[in-house]
């Protein structure tokens, strides 16, 4: 299965993954203004895989005179229903549809991973403004608490990936980040409580679940929702994320 083959499975779960996947907390934006050296109100931003607009919003929010960049049918249809003031234009990171210097700030929320560096990052320079920054972003849950660490453990196990002996979340952060460029970093903790069948639905939007068997993901997740419950028999879960930023003036 090639990558964006995988990426495009997001399209036909656009309404799950907008009702189910986290936002990002206000204190991440704050970091962003802080490492690229920028307000957001006013700052023209490219916010580039957009998918349903979770990021965008937030930078909509902040006064960003922010435009979405997006791939997918099935993601652009839920944003355009979910932020129809907000402009989307269709493209992705290896070949933006935009102007150069036209922005002051790109950014990629969960969403640099799915770009080829070799392309993407030339077309990041071509775009920025001289002095603009790319930040680059992923939501993680917080390797600090034991009850996600042992669910990441099990979901490696049913994906056939080897399980760390000591789990390191900021190496593998690090190893998303591309070569020859000077990130700085920062990590925002935060968290949300949610029903027990909503942080399933969160896990069953990921991509690996998607292009995997309907049959042998159903079986994980009953079993999940089973340990959930036996864990959490109030029903709720305090999902607690860990959000991995980096900032670079390329």
């Amino acid at each position: 299965m090639t990558k964006p083959v995988q990426a495009r499975s997001f399209d036909a779960i656009a309404a799950d993954y907008d009702a189910h996947r986290p936002s990002y907390p206000p204190a991440l934006f704050d970091a962003v203004e802080e490492l690229a050296g920028l307000q957001l109100s006013g700052a023209r931003v490219a916010d580039v895989g957009a998918g349903t607009g979770l990021g965008t919003a937030r930078l909509y929010e902040r006064g960003a005179r922010v435009t979405a960049v997006e791939p997918g049918d099935g993601m652009a249809g839920q944003f355009r229903r979910g932020l129809p003031d907000v402009s989307l234009v269709r493209g992705d990171g290896n070949n933006l549809p935009l102007r150069t210097d036209s922005m002051d700030l790109i950014t990629y929320a969960q969403a640099w991973h799915w770009t080829d560096p070799a392309r993407s990052i030339p077309e990041a320079r071509r775009v920025l403004r001289p002095g603009g920054a790319l930040a680059l972003w992923w939501n993680d849950g917080d390797p600090s608490v034991e009850w996600l660490v042992d669910q990441e453990n099990r979901m490696r196990v049913f994906f056939g990936v080897e399980v760390p002996a000591v789990p390191s979340h900021r190496a593998r952060f690090r190893a998303e980040l591309p070569d020859g460029l000077d990130f700085r970093t920062r990590q925002v903790a935060w968290s949300r409580r949610v029903p027990v069948d909503a942080h399933v639905a969160n896990l069953a939007t990921h991509s690996d679940f998607l292009i995997g068997d309907p049959v042998e993901v159903r079986d994980f997740f009953d079993r999940e929702r089973a340990l959930l419950e036996a864990l959490f028999p109030d029903g709720e879960v305090e999902e607690a994320y860990l959000v991995s930023l980096a900032v670079a003036h390329p």
